[in-house]
């Protein structure tokens, strides 16, 4: 019996999309050329624009010229008008050189997509375009954006020079994003042929965890392998790195970072710090789910590291030695993105 009930499904199915009228078929099927033709596209970071990647078509105003032509070229043939033809022919010409000029605005460029910058989840990620032309004359008017996006960058690039664009996203979530597929376009001189080029780039953009926005305070540290735990440790639930500072301190024991961002002087507590380890770790981010604990370990990352303290990282599978600077952050940071 159940096996009778699931057979009728798959006719079911092509009753649904023979259903359909004829506009949603000719969408789906163009639909479906498109992600073929775009899926055959190369990856790489710069596209250089020859014959073979250049498109044109006339645009609504080019269409409306034609037929304005044609109706003039018809009403000239009809009545014998000599200026009629005149008209018509100079209308057409300028149309030809219109086009020809449109086309090589393009050809010739070479598109270079910059490195993209790691961000935060929820923040925009915006990618560099250079515009690079080789030619002895200037190209105007040349528009780029993503491709089923209508927020355009313009620039205009000087002959023998470069002008750079910026296009932007918004990732979903944390992780590494393929650069989505972008676009190139001109519609200079005459606005009536459209040409335009697909590129898909093969960078990809780095996103962190959005850090917690109000974290508790960073974990008590643990003691260090072989050094056992002093009598007159202090557990005050978090970290205890650092201490006021007291005159006679060495300049290299002051944390400069907390100074720039409170005017508090303190200084790295050195008898602490010999016999504790401070370890962020995933299994002591709390009851949380694993994003929201993953959040909470990139705002203890960042609030270490503005303290400037040594610390280390555990996540399932991977384990972060403790160390500081800029370097370790990014690796933390990478960590918690990719975990």
């Amino acid at each position: 019996m159940p096996s009778a009930q699931a057979s009728p499904a798959p006719a079911a199915i092509s009753s649904v999309a023979t259903d359909l009228p004829w506009w949603a078929l000719r969408a789906r099927a163009r639909q479906r050329v498109r992600t073929w033709w775009h899926d055959r596209l190369p990856l790489r970071d710069t596209q250089a624009l020859t014959q073979r990647n250049v498109y044109i078509m006339p645009t609504r105003a080019g269409w409306m010229l034609a037929a304005t032509l044609l109706v003039l070229l018809i009403a000239s043939i009809n009545y014998q008008l000599n200026l009629g033809y005149l008209l018509t022919f100079l209308l057409a010409g300028c149309a030809a050189a219109g086009m020809v000029v449109s086309h090589n605005t393009l050809r010739g460029l070479t598109l270079q997509l910059q490195p993209p910058q790691p961000l935060f989840a929820g923040g925009l990620a915006t990618v560099d375009v250079k515009l690079i032309n080789a030619r002895k004359t200037p190209r105007y008017a040349i528009g780029v954006a993503l491709l089923d996006h209508d927020a355009w960058s313009w620039a205009d690039v000087p002959a023998g020079g470069q002008s750079t664009v910026q296009v932007s996203f918004q990732p979903a979530r944390r992780g590494l994003h393929p650069v989505p597929t972008l676009r190139a376009e001109t519609r200079f001189p005459l606005g009536t042929f459209r040409v335009w080029t697909v590129w898909r780039p093969a960078a990809q953009v780095l996103v962190y965890p959005q850090p917690e926005p109000t974290p508790p305070p960073l974990p008590p540290g643990e003691p260090r392998a072989g050094a056992g735990v002093a009598g007159n440790a202090r557990s005050t639930g978090e970290f205890d790195g650092v201490r006021a500072y007291q005159r006679g301190d060495p300049m290299k024991l002051v944390v400069w970072k907390k100074f720039a961002k409170s005017g508090e002087l303190v200084s790295r507590d050195t008898q602490h710090m010999q016999r504790q380890e401070l370890w962020l770790d995933f299994a002591r981010a709390g009851t949380l789910d694993v994003e929201a604990r993953l959040s909470r370990l990139t705002a203890w990352v960042l609030a270490a590291d503005a303290l400037d303290l040594d610390f280390g990282l555990r996540l399932p599978g991977v384990e972060i030695e403790p160390a500081s600077g800029s370097a370790h952050r990014l690796r933390c940071l990478e960590a918690l993105a990719t975990c």
